[in-house]
């Protein structure tokens, strides 16, 4: 399991990243400890107590992330995405802190590995892959073209553009979609109970590949 933001330097004291809380990641961790099964639970920097019982690996980029999927995933029946991955950073990241008086800085940026395409090829027939979309508009297309691309199972697809849902909240509204090519609505709730509905639909894919 993946969860929270990860951050990409831009000097010593700066850097970008996004509005995830981790609290759906967190939330998956805790109702995969609850069903009986062993967590690990790769999390990016984030202001929560992690579930009691997982293996808690803390990391800050999207390369210390990538690091610690790909040591543990062959390991793994089931990997669950969660993390809101920043999708670009620096280049060169300053080494002394950016001065205010020299105006805004220069920036060269280049994209941060993309996790789920790197480990695609590491994936088991017997293994299940998750991943999320977080998305402001088109949904469907987005969150199906990435089910393709990145080799999954599924993909939970939640709307980050409403104050009610999604981002730093307690509740989400879930559409997960699965290679097969049915989708299933999780309507807005408590981000507990999307969780523990979004497991019990991979525990169900997890259980056909072990027939």
């Amino acid at each position: 399991m993946t969860a929270g933001p990860t951050r990409e330097a831009i000097d010593p004291v700066r850097f970008v990243s996004n509005r995830s809380s981790g609290k759906m990641g967190y939330a998956v961790a805790a109702a995969a400890l609850a069903a009986g099964h062993e967590v690990c639970l790769v999390t990016g920097p984030v202001a929560l107590a992690p579930p009691p019982g997982a293996e808690v690996v803390r990391v800050t980029t999207a390369a210390d992330m990538l690091a610690a999927v790909r040591k543990r995933v062959r390991a793994c029946d089931l990997l669950v995405m969660a993390a809101a991955v920043a999708d670009w950073r620096p280049r060169h990241p300053a080494r002394r802190k950016l001065k205010k008086s020299a105006g805004p800085p220069r920036i060269d940026w280049e994209p941060t590995p993309d996790i789920l395409k790197t480990i695609a090829p590491l994936k088991k027939k017997t293994q299940t892959f998750c991943g999320f979309a977080a998305e402001t508009h088109d949904l469907a297309r987005a969150a199906r073209r990435k089910l393709r691309e990145k080799n999954l199972d599924a993909i939970a697809a939640n709307d980050v553009s409403r104050p009610d849902r999604g981002f730093a909240v307690d509740r989400n509204a879930l559409t997960i979609y699965f290679a097969a090519g049915r989708a299933r609505r999780v309507a807005l709730a408590p981000k507990a109970e999307c969780a523990a509905r979004l497991l019990r639909a991979l525990e169900e894919i997890c259980a056909r590949k072990k027939k």
